[in-house]
């Protein structure tokens, strides 16, 4: 396996030890304090952080979608795009594996519902199956449209990590209500396999909706963000990823 599919497997493998993580532990205490807030700004900084640590190698998608909307943007070769979710989806389960290990290390302790994702009655609002495909589809759109905006060759270089890493802060917090925010088939990939029964049985969800709404966001920055015409004057080469 190469440096970059080992980038994506140890950034998305902190992101869910990191986002899940603050999810399992620290919320599970109200009198800590971290609430909706924490868990989102989690995420965020485990995005963040890694885009910094090793996004220069892989490119920092950490994400199946990401890497999905990137291929349709043109931005990402096609040939990596299995390799890449295969590293990914490995990384988010090797995480998941890590957190229940440590979590069922307590005595009495039970998982519950393991920041697992999911809609209908395992909603943490109650939210249903098509507000949660909906919200999927939106949210992980926009966040496609942010990487690309925020990593395009016009905007200043080296502050793309703090703009995705905030717009995913704030995916959650609009979306932990609804669906416990996926946004990231890989992420929900991991805790379904230890929470098993409906969180497999919902997964679909949070592949299907997160890979549409990734390449609808790639689409759409198609359509309006980039050049008109390539090589005239004042255009900007395209971000690499």
């Amino acid at each position: 396996m190469s440096r970059k599919f080992l980038s994506e497997f140890f950034g998305t493998f902190w992101l869910v030890f990191g986002g899940c993580g603050s999810a399992v532990f620290a919320a599970a205490f109200p009198e800590l304090g971290i609430g909706f807030l924490g868990v989102a700004f989690a995420f965020g900084l485990t995005v963040l952080t890694m885009a910094y640590a090793v996004g220069g190698i892989s490119g920092g998608h950490f994400n199946p979608a990401v890497s999905v909307g990137l291929t349709v943007a043109g931005k990402f070769p096609a040939a990596n795009l299995v390799p890449y979710i295969v590293a990914q989806v490995l990384g988010a389960v090797v995480a998941a594996a890590a957190l229940y290990v440590i979590l069922t290390g307590k005595a009495g302790a039970e998982i519950g519902g393991f920041a697992a994702n999911g809609y209908g009655e395992h909603s943490p609002g109650g939210y249903s199956l098509l507000s949660a495909l909906l919200i999927e589809i939106i949210l992980t759109a926009f966040f496609l449209i942010v990487i690309l905006g925020s990593t395009h060759g016009r905007v200043p270089v080296g502050f793309a990590p703090v703009a995705i890493g905030l717009a995913l802060t704030l995916i959650h917090l609009i979306s932990i209500p609804v669906t416990n925010t996926s946004v990231n088939p890989a992420r929900s990939t991991g805790q379904a396999l230890f929470v098993g029964g409906w969180a497999l049985q919902q997964l679909w969800l949070f592949w299907l909706a997160p890979i549409v709404g990734g390449a609808i966001g790639a689409v759409v920055w198609k359509i309006f963000g980039e050049e008109e015409k390539a090589g005239h004057a004042g255009s900007v080469q395209p971000a690499k990823t």
